[in-house]
């Protein structure tokens, strides 16, 4: 088992929990993992970008190479293509289709989400809107790992236990509404791409 993942969005949409949630689960499957540091301002309105590497082997690096990303999850779909050449042809786009307008030069809508679009393998929601109809509108970050979990490879209930983990000094109620955007963001990833996860 060999995952290349790249994280990518905006300071302050939750990347940090996406990487600590994914890298609990791997851990806790016995696999091997490394995380180049988040890059960019991760305070507010910056770019973020993480590399995560999980393996049942030995990683030499923690960069992943050019064209060789397994995947991509993005919580902001101008973000999503800025590593779109890091992705392999096999590769799974999953990208939130809420922008996050911090430039004046913000691309045209349509045409971010026809060249997303454009990507063989990718699921688009608007994490956003879920998580607000959910009563959280600060779990977007979760319902788009939740898109991404039947493409990683791993233990669905690991990835709940690494919420369960991850949120525990939060409450149950906090645990719970992250589970719930987990869950939608899954459902709706399934029946986007008919994968059984």
């Amino acid at each position: 088992m060999k995952k290349d993942i790249i994280l990518a969005g905006v300071g302050g949409q939750g990347i940090l929990s996406i990487a600590a949630t994914i890298g609990t689960a791997a851990l806790s499957q016995g696999l091997n993992l490394k995380q180049a540091e988040v890059h960019g301002m991760s305070q507010r309105g910056g770019d973020v970008q993480s590399n995560l590497r999980i393996s049942d082997g030995e990683i030499a690096s923690d960069l992943i190479p050019m064209g060789k990303a397994d995947m991509i999850i993005s919580v902001e779909p101008m973000e999503s293509l800025r590593y779109l050449p890091m992705l392999s042809p096999e590769g799974w786009l999953v990208t939130n289709t809420k922008p996050y307008i911090n430039i004046r030069n913000y691309p045209e809508m349509d045409a971010l989400m026809a060249e997303i679009k454009a990507t063989p393998r990718h699921v688009t929601l608007d994490a956003d809107e879920i998580a607000r109809e959910l009563g959280s509108p600060k779990s977007a970050n979760m319902v788009i790992l939740g898109a991404a979990s039947p493409f990683l490879d791993m233990d669905y209930t690991s990835i709940q236990n690494a919420i369960r983990a991850i949120f525990r000094k939060k409450g149950d109620e906090v645990i719970q509404v992250n589970l719930d955007a987990l869950e939608a963001g899954r459902k709706q990833a399934m029946l986007q791409t008919g994968h059984n996860g």
